[in-house]
């Protein structure tokens, strides 16, 4: 379960399979309580996986208690987004509390993760660490990154978690554009980059200088130049 504070609301994904996915709640005067899927369409399930820190393309609405009926309150109905907003409380809703539904209507999404690549490497294995968010790609700051970071990239890839390598200070050719996260810190164990801790999308104080890349292998990588932890 992933729980976001945005001000003084926060919101959370309940009873999925994974991290991405469940029954929506948002906290509301200490209380949490569920969504009413009235009128309620995939501008919703955007907002709700922007707020989380997930990817907005390929995500699902999922009605009529699909991740199971809630219990207390019902705190919004008939929601109604554009898409672009960054938290669900800036969508129109009716007064908190206000609602004509039960809870065999309580609204739920999946998420999918930011899809992730390794570029300008030697082999499909290595490279500098992109992540796609909001339709462009863009790149990763090296600040206080370690191993743990390294073995998520790799995860997330497909590939072995064993003998990888994070690969600092743009070992791979510095990126252009975008610069995505920074201070990104992980347990080493999340399957997504996404469940990692990191400054807000596209927030940094940092350049292309400091892009950090990545090396997944299944066999002992022999030392290579400075710039690499292991």
């Amino acid at each position: 379960m992933l729980a976001i504070q945005a001000g003084s609301r926060a919101i959370r994904l309940r009873n999925g399979t994974t991290q991405l996915q469940g029954r929506v709640e948002v906290l509301h005067n200490g209380t949490w309580g569920t969504v009413c899927g009235n009128g309620i369409d995939t501008n919703f399930a955007k907002v709700v996986c922007r707020q989380l820190d997930y990817a907005t393309d390929n995500v699902t609405l999922r009605s009529h208690a699909y991740f199971g009926a809630g219990s207390g309150e019902i705190w919004l109905d008939d929601v109604t987004c554009q898409g672009n907003e960054t938290v669900i409380h800036l969508c129109m809703f009716n007064q908190w509390g206000q609602h004509s539904c039960g809870h065999t209507e309580d609204v739920g999404v999946i998420c999918s993760a930011s899809s992730i690549r390794l570029h300008n490497g030697a082999t499909q294995l290595e490279g500098r660490v992109e992540v796609f968010h909001n339709g462009t790609w863009g790149t990763i700051c090296g600040y206080a990154i370690n191993i743990n970071f390294a073995k998520v990239v790799c995860r997330q890839l497909g590939y072995d978690t064993d003998n990888v390598a994070v690969l600092l200070n743009a070992y791979f050719g510095a990126g252009s554009g975008q610069i995505w996260l920074e201070q990104v810190t992980c347990q080493g164990n999340e399957t997504v980059i996404n469940l990692c801790m990191f400054r807000p999308w596209g927030q940094h104080y940092c350049g292309h200088y400091q892009d950090v890349g990545v090396i997944c292998s299944k066999y002992h990588l022999s030392p290579l130049r400075s710039g690499r932890i292991q």
